[in-house]
């Protein structure tokens, strides 16, 4: 209608003198895709015109004579047939025109459909402070004209229904923001409802305890270093959230890394509620980036897992090139003990590369095993080696 006001200005002055210029019935009609719409532009009886010489737009396109029919001398109609959807929610533009192109008469047409039941309604809250809920348009989603969304909640026993005022839209994602008075303990009933002028249509109702929906913010100081000279590890280090302190018994966690020239993650999903981890496997001498993110286990006696968080911002470190550095001078020769205990300790990590998978927490327990595996390889070793020499 808004386009009509301005095509309007154009207008020659001499026909705003007059009470009508033209009439166009029916006025601003709401219609469902493929109907048919026959429309009549009836001029003033002040105006010395015929209807003979007027003719019909439809979005500024003229509109062939053929769905055209003489009424009267002063009425012209025309017939519009298996229509489709508005180009626009604010509708299309029929237009009634003299013979020099002035514009006589407008109406708006919206054609349409009603709304489907809207689907995948999701909420989420924020450290237990607010909640946000997101959904999507029912079937194929686009009506054609304009249509409401109400997103209302209520708790399940008690207090009155409640409607969200903060909206959002993101292609054909809605979402709605509730920033506070966010009950805890208690279920929430949720639904949103969807109308317009051709109808209207209800989500399923969603049940749900706060608790149980959690999401934090993301871990907080990552951290990635080298690993002395081992050439193919990084150790990751991290602090938990500031909120979980007040609202969680624990967390668990999961690390993700990629090399600097890749788009592709590789994920590390056992990292479990420890607050740092040690990568192994890794490409000497290459920049890597490394994200953290979050989810709260346990809050107040919650039996659900929580959402998980947004990832940390990357982190970038290199692993050694892999040549030894130069010793300095006071660097213990080879023959030393420090140089075997050195060895000692890449073989044992190598060995817990290959037979502890992921983050699991190095403690003195895998270092008894690694010493078990190693005797009896030994014995192994020194059994083969007797009995080659016997066959000799």
């Amino acid at each position: 209608m808004f386009v009509f006001m301005f095509l309007l200005l154009l207008v020659p002055p001499v026909l705003f003198s007059l009470t009508h210029i033209a009439v166009i019935a029916p006025q601003d009609p709401v219609l469902r895709i493929g109907s048919s719409l026959t429309a009549t532009c009836t001029l003033s009886s002040e105006l010395s015109l015929h209807a003979s010489t007027l003719y019909w737009t439809l979005n500024g396109l003229r509109l062939s004579s053929s769905t055209y029919s003489m009424v009267s001398s002063s009425v012209l109609s025309v017939t519009l047939h298996s229509l489709n959807g508005s180009w626009q929610q604010s509708g299309d533009n029929l237009v009634c025109h003299g013979a020099d192109g002035s514009i006589l008469a407008g109406s708006c047409l919206y054609v349409g459909m009603p709304p489907e039941k809207p689907v995948n309604l999701t909420c989420w809250s924020h450290n237990t402070k607010d909640l946000s809920c997101k959904w999507s348009l029912g079937g194929k989603g686009e009506t054609h004209i304009q249509t409401k969304y109400t997103l209302k909640y209520k708790l399940r026993w008690h207090g009155s229904e409640k409607e969200c005022e903060n909206y959002s839209t993101v292609k054909q994602d809605y979402s709605c923001y509730i920033p506070s008075n966010i009950a805890l303990f208690t279920p929430y009933e949720i639904w949103v409802e969807a109308t317009n002028q051709l109808g209207s249509a209800t989500s399923d109702v969603t049940s749900l305890d706060i608790l149980d929906v959690v999401t934090t913010d993301p871990p907080a100081n990552v951290q990635v270093s080298r690993v002395g000279d081992f050439e193919d590890q990084l150790t990751v280090r991290w602090a938990s959230p500031p909120e979980l302190k007040d609202i969680l018994f624990l967390a668990k966690y999961q690390i993700r890394y990629r090399l600097e020239d890749r788009a592709d993650w590789k994920l590390v999903d056992d990292v479990g509620n420890l607050t740092s981890c040690r990568l192994a496997g890794l490409k000497p001498g290459t920049v890597y980036f490394v994200q953290v993110r979050c989810s709260p286990v346990g809050i107040f006696g919650s039996r659900k897992p929580g959402i998980w968080s947004d990832w940390s911002h990357p982190t970038a470190a290199s692993t050694p090139s892999g040549k030894r550095p130069q010793r300095a001078s006071c660097d213990p020769t080879p023959g030393e003990p420090n140089s075997t205990l050195r060895g000692e300790l890449k073989q044992f990590f190598g060995w817990v590369r290959k037979h502890a998978y992921g983050c699991s927490g190095m403690s003195i327990k895998l270092y008894d095993q690694w010493r078990v595996w190693l005797q009896k390889s030994h014995k192994k070793r020194t059994k083969v080696g007797k009995q080659n020499l016997s066959f000799i």
